[in-house]
């Protein structure tokens, strides 16, 4: 059975998981919110527009990692040269980022700073297992093939995200949202949930080592 075109079983999935982690969640919750509002003035949730199913705008919620008010013409230029290149999707605070908080690279780097786009899952916004929401302007740009990717709900991980994600580039990461929007199954997202850990680790590894390279290439300044 389908609601709205999703399988009823990706709706009890979200909500079980969502359910099953609150014992985690709701402690993680206070305590990042807390950290935010020591270090940092300003709103705790960062709010963008995003573009979902079937390419439906909502509201996607993210503790705010990065100082309030932060320019995005930056990152947006970023997001567009990554579109129209070949090279892997690696974030822009790879390479370190000064509109960033206190241990907001962090967050960042190991996906605490989405947590709070459960409550988009709750919403049906989003899904557990997904292909990464986009922003308007990013979709602008997409081809007709594109987008595909928008025929599932977006989700906090996903088939991109647990198969190399910032080694890839940005036309990888549709073919591999596409692959699971006429895929899905129920065994698809739980291998999926499974293997979310691990690239976790994986991508923390590759940001510090990156950073590290960049320390050892800095050019020194003699006296």
């Amino acid at each position: 059975m389908q609601t709205n075109g999703i399988p009823a079983w990706k709706r009890a999935l979200d909500v079980a998981f969502v359910v099953f982690l609150s014992p985690v969640l709701l402690p993680l919750f206070a305590l990042i919110s807390f950290w935010i509002k020591q270090v940092s003035p300003g709103p705790i949730l960062f709010r963008q527009v995003r573009v979902g199913y079937r390419g439906n705008h909502f509201t996607c919620l993210k503790f705010r990692s990065m100082k309030a008010g932060a320019e995005e013409r930056v990152h947006r230029n970023h997001i567009r040269e990554l579109m129209h290149s070949e090279k892997p999707m690696t974030k822009l605070d790879a390479r370190g980022d000064a509109r960033l908080i206190p241990l907001g690279a962090l967050l960042r780097s190991t996906g605490l700073d989405e947590l709070p786009q459960f409550i988009n899952v709750l919403r049906g916004e989003m899904s557990v297992v997904g292909p990464r929401p986009c922003l308007p302007f990013e979709c602008e740009d997409y081809l007709p093939w594109q987008r595909e990717r928008f025929d599932t709900l977006p989700g906090l991980t996903g088939l991109w995200q647990v198969n190399g994600k910032n080694r890839t580039t940005f036309n990888e990461m549709i073919q591999y949202d596409i692959t699971y929007a006429k895929n899905k199954s129920l065994w698809l997202d739980v291998g999926i949930i499974a293997k979310t850990i691990p690239a976790l680790v994986a991508q923390v590894r590759d940001t510090r080592a990156s950073r590290r390279t960049q320390l050892l290439n800095k050019p020194v300044l003699s006296s």
